[in-house]
């Protein structure tokens, strides 16, 4: 399985190449200024899934003005079928949404990308069930026996079998069904699959909010197992930081801009996302975004700082696993573009 999982992430990288321009959906772009002398610096901004309360600053940031302001026109597009990691590791895209999982394999199987901020500070994810399903997937040795509707990604098997391992478990035991990008609450309301990784940000208050009751295995309550990591970051290229650090520094510094007002007022970032994508969820929405807005900067100095300790200890426990030989945790990350805060 594991070996399958790793081929299927190479194929995935190898084609995307060839199909990155016409995969990319456009989304509203930014307006561009009048009436000024020297014209915006164009942007394309890959979304890591659709719209949702993990890239309100985004929004909010375009809605305020601040990219323009900083000489920024920025378009905001949809992965489509594309690989975010080899988009704007060509250099196709100059910012992208990722996740600490998904850079770290591709950055060890060569992909040239750095993360330039933390969306969230710590993990939010978890693998849920419908508690009215009988699984009892409680724990992690619970998910034996049982249907996990995998999206395809190298990190679901190994994440899976080291936190069954924890409890004596092994995801060998597990039957993977590939629903890719399939929302969780339809596919096991067709009991297609028993549980999914998710956000609880998004998918489990979405669940909630629609009165079905989960059984969730977090992540974040099994740190002796797997440790903390961040998900979902802001990336972009180690030829654009080289060549052009002045429109990194002021998309990430609008950016910032954009998720502390979210912070500050996630009722104004709510309605900001939502005048954007209107035909998203208004209660969804509303709801996540209070929920979110906690989490975004955490317990952290500043919103999207990031440490050596999360991005080594992750490579670390990859290493000690067998599941990667080497990694450059250091090259893999950089706060060097966050604006400075008192």
């Amino acid at each position: 399985m594991r070996k399958r999982m790793r081929r299927s992430f190479l194929l995935i990288a190898a084609l995307t190449a060839l199909m990155i321009v016409s995969a990319c959906v456009p989304v509203a772009p930014a307006a561009t200024g009048e009436g000024t002398s020297t014209a915006p610096t164009d942007v394309t901004l890959m979304l890591g899934w659709t719209p949702n309360t993990n890239y309100t600053g985004i929004y909010v940031a375009r809605d305020k003005g601040w990219y323009e302001e900083a000489g920024l026109n920025v378009e905001i597009v949809l992965p489509g079928q594309s690989d975010v990691h080899q988009v704007v590791g060509t250099g196709s895209a100059h910012f992208g949404f990722s996740y600490q999982e998904g850079t770290t394999f591709a950055r060890n199987e060569g992909v040239p990308i750095v993360s330039v901020a933390a969306i969230i500070q710590h993990n939010t994810s978890g693998f849920a069930s419908r508690s009215s399903a009988g699984k009892g997937i409680t724990t992690p040795t619970a998910m034996a026996g049982k249907r996990y509707g995998a999206f395809g990604s190298p990190i679901e098997f190994p994440t899976i079998d080291l936190l069954m391992q924890c409890e004596g478990g092994s995801a060998e035991d597990i039957e993977f069904i590939d629903i890719g990008w399939a929302d969780f609450l339809s596919v096991t309301e067709a009991d297609q699959v028993d549980f999914v990784w998710i956000f609880y940000g998004w998918g489990g208050i979405n669940a909630e909010l629609q009165g079905v009751e989960l059984d969730i295995v977090m992540l974040k309550d099994y740190l002796d197992c797997i440790p903390d990591y961040y998900t979902p970051i802001l990336i972009t290229s180690e030829a654009m930081i080289e060549n052009d650090p002045e429109t990194v520094r002021t998309f990430i510094e609008a950016s910032a801009r954009g998720y502390e007002f979210a912070i500050e007022n996630p009722g104004d970032a709510a309605d900001i996302l939502l005048a954007a994508n209107p035909d998203l969820n208004a209660d969804l929405v509303r709801t996540s975004q209070d929920w979110l807005s906690k989490e975004y900067q955490a317990d952290a100095s500043q919103w999207g700082i990031q440490t050596g300790d999360i991005w080594q200890g992750y490579a670390d426990f990859l290493m000690a696993n067998g599941i990667i030989e080497s990694f450059d945790a250091e090259a893999a990350y950089t706060n060097e573009f966050l604006p400075e805060r008192e």
